[in-house]
């Protein structure tokens, strides 16, 4: 090869490699503008139907659930009822061994016939007393009148004076046998009455003893099911302070309730007779249904938390949700059809880069106080990308109602189509940031 051909080979290799070159550092030098751009995150505005509800979770109970206790103390002898087991009003659960009560029947009972005994005794003894006193007064009477007779003679001078005087002294006697007489019938019924009340406590003495007797045999208040049973045989049962929860009895588990803890700022979304769908991890592809038939007042504070139980009325016709069961509850409270949706990540973004600027650009858009800051009536401001992709245009917008996904706008100059921007990423060492069209203001200068 001529030092001529070898010459031309080298520059045209030397040519080829500075094209690279070139083309390596134009590529870069472009990729280093493009990525001072900021990327946007954005979904389009769009028309349809939402549905606004409120969420809450609860716990599946029967409609009524009676704690059956026992009211005396005692052994367990018998066991008439299990879990699940299907029980009439008045059938008996369990008895407790009733020999201590049935020797305190026998006693009290006792005690009573003594008593009953000891006041037909004083009964007569009053009667007796009562006719001795009837039989001094009728003494007196005659005395009196013996006396009068006697006092007519000495006037008349047929009788002496002693023979007056021991008449007069008879009769004197005689009233004092009355007086001696009448407190004996007073005081053989004050002992009567003091023998009644013993009666009447002996009776209540023995009613009592009765009624523990029949204590000792639990039995079922209600119609129902089984649900707990906390005794076994041969177990003590202590009723001191309180009556101890032997059984618990639910009623007609055919129709149930969901006790729903909802947030204190959803109670008044919430309507009685609303329509609410639920689910249970037992059936998780099913939805059950039912409706709200209260909002109790009585509020529960967890950690500041304020909840109310909504209460929830179902039907169980198959009874295959049970008490106790965790529900996820969904009461919807509020419906547009055909309505402009903001998608909500669109309400919470701030450009970040335009933080410091941001008054003078709502008051370049004309945005409000109440949109920009507070938020009163519902307003609040949405950022609208711009057809050259690049540039922000903040939006006044007042929303109504939202299913957590999106949310209802009901004024404001966003339509269907419209490109919200709902995160931005800027560059590392970037400089510049976002501006709207026609705003002037730093950073980057005017436009």
């Amino acid at each position: 090869m001529s030092l001529k051909d070898s010459y031309r080979k080298h520059r045209k290799a030397y040519f080829v490699g500075v094209g690279c070159v070139i083309l390596i550092f134009g590529y870069w030098f472009y990729a280093q503008a493009k990525s001072k751009d900021p990327k946007f995150t954005t979904l389009v505005v769009r028309r349809g139907d939402i549905t606004s509800a409120v969420q809450a979770t609860g716990t599946i109970n029967a409609l009524t659930t009676v704690s059956v206790g026992s009211y005396v103390s005692g052994t367990v002898q018998y066991i008439f009822a299990d879990f699940n087991t299907r029980v009439k009003s008045g059938q008996v659960l369990a008895q407790l061994d009733p020999a201590i009560y049935e020797a305190q029947v026998t006693q009290a009972r006792g005690n009573l016939e003594n008593a009953q005994d000891n006041l037909a005794t004083l009964a007569a003894n009053v009667q007796v007393d009562e006719a001795n006193l009837a039989k001094t007064q009728a003494n007196v009477s005659y005395q009196q009148a013996t006396a009068k007779r006697s006092s007519d003679l000495f006037k008349a001078g047929i009788v002496s004076t002693d023979s007056n005087d021991l008449t007069q002294s008879t009769l004197g006697q005689a009233q004092a046998d009355v007086l001696s007489a009448q407190a004996a019938v007073t005081q053989a019924k004050a002992t009567l009455a003091q023998a009644h009340a013993q009666v009447t406590s002996m009776e209540g003495g023995l009613k009592a003893a009765e009624t523990s007797l029949k204590y000792t045999t639990i039995i079922s208040p209600i119609d129902g099911t089984v649900v707990a049973r906390n005794i076994d045989v041969g177990q003590s049962v202590a009723a001191t302070l309180q009556a101890p929860n032997v059984f618990t009895v639910a009623q007609d588990l055919t129709r149930m309730q969901v006790y729903a803890a909802t947030d204190e700022s959803d109670t008044g979304n919430i309507k009685v007779g609303a329509p609410v769908t639920f689910a249970v991890d037992a059936f998780p592809t099913e939805l059950f249904h039912g409706r709200v038939s209260t909002v109790r007042l009585n509020p529960t504070t967890v950690q500041n938390v304020v909840t109310y139980n909504t209460v929830i009325d179902f039907s169980n016709p198959d009874e295959k949700l049970l008490p106790g069961e965790t529900a996820y509850v969904t009461i919807p409270t509020g419906h547009v059809a055909d309505t402009i949706q903001i998608p909500n990540p669109a309400l919470t973004f701030k450009p970040a880069a335009l933080r410091t600027q941001l008054p003078q650009i709502y008051k370049q858009y004309n945005i409000s106080r109440e949109a920009s800051t507070t938020h009163l009536g519902g307003w609040q401001v949405v950022w609208k990308l711009a057809p050259d992709k690049k540039d922000l245009i903040p939006v006044a917008v007042q929303c109504g109602i939202t299913d957590y996904n999106n949310t209802q706008l009901i004024s404001g100059d966003l339509h269907e189509g419209d490109v919200l921007v709902i995160a931005a990423t800027q560059a590392t060492g970037s400089t510049g940031g976002q501006r709207p069209p026609g705003f002037n203001g730093p950073p980057g200068g005017p436009r």
